[in-house]
């Protein structure tokens, strides 16, 4: 059962895109990318500076990294080698992984195996002399749940980059809907790296989006960093350029009170989050349809 009220969630989907980013009702601060190519230079150039920052203190930088949006791995790799950007003092916490049905990781070639993506994408790229060393690149696996926990808890994480799900998940911090074990705001919040089974509606999503809706090859199992290891970072950037199945998320994540049935709600609780999103992204078919009505709702 949903704990959005129809007539809130009308409300927040019929806000045109353009008066998005300075709206009063904000929750948690917005920005506004035209598409995916402004949306991942700016991802790209921030992470860059953040790096940049930590190294001129002399400092270790630890950040926790998602497997997408995509479009931010090309032009980061463009950076990192013309301005000679060393990642030597980089650690990075790969935020999840998918599995198959009895919790293992997929083949090597799985297009859902997130490791092979980031080793080709995001590591691939990179001048040997300047890239984040293998013993600092922490992927998630079944088999190392403690000892990833113990590595983060070391010391502060710096950033956390992701997006977000159609429910809002962050990282695959799904929304829970088994019918017989719920839990409560304080438990989401507190939530830590293991493994789960994916959602129904998550499944159904990802088969559509990427296997013409064949969702017998959609991972149905997953390992993610938790909640509170996600948002336990001092600076939280959640971005998004997949457009419809991300649209209404990220109303509810600008306009709702915090609730379990959106994870990414809980951000208007940190003190430095922002989520960013493309036109495609920010706009709703409700807000170019006010002629559409709905019993109960607006009628």
């Amino acid at each position: 059962m949903s704990s959005i009220d129809k007539k809130d969630l009308y409300h927040w989907c019929s806000i045109l895109y353009s008066n998005l980013e300075n709206h009063p009702g904000l929750k948690t601060p917005f920005k506004l990318t035209v598409d995916s190519a402004e949306m991942g230079e700016l991802m790209a150039r921030d992470f860059v500076e953040d790096i940049k920052n930590a190294g001129s203190e002399g400092r270790a930088f630890r950040a926790i990294v998602p497997c997408g949006p995509k479009c931010w791995y090309e032009p980061f790799t463009k950076i990192v080698n013309e301005e000679a950007v060393s990642l030597k003092h980089v650690t990075v916490f790969h935020m999840d992984e998918c599995l198959d049905w009895e919790g293992n990781l997929l083949a090597k070639n799985d297009p859902y195996n997130f490791r092979t993506f980031m080793e080709e994408h995001f590591y691939g790229g990179i001048k040997e002399e300047l890239s984040v060393p293998i013993a600092q690149r922490i992927f998630p696996e079944p088999s190392l749940i403690e000892e990833i926990k113990t590595k983060i808890a070391e010391a502060p994480i710096d950033v956390t980059l992701g997006g977000w799900g159609q429910d809002g998940h962050i990282a695959y911090n799904q929304t829970r809907r088994h019918p017989f074990s719920h839990i409560s705001i304080e438990e989401l919040r507190n939530s830590e790296l293991r493994i789960q089974d994916n959602n129904l509606d998550t499944i159904i999503t990802l088969g559509q989006r990427s296997f013409g809706a064949a969702y017998q090859f959609v991972p149905p199992m997953s390992i993610t960093l938790g909640i509170k290891e996600c948002l336990s970072a001092k600076k939280v950037r959640l971005y998004s350029d997949t457009g419809s199945w991300k649209q209404t998320a990220l109303r509810v994540g600008l306009f709702s009170d915090v609730t379990t049935e959106y994870p990414l709600t809980l951000l208007q609780d940190h003190p430095d989050a922002m989520l960013i999103a493309t036109v495609d992204t920010a706009s709703h078919p409700i807000s170019e349809n006010p002629a559409w009505e709905f019993n109960g709702v607006n009628v």
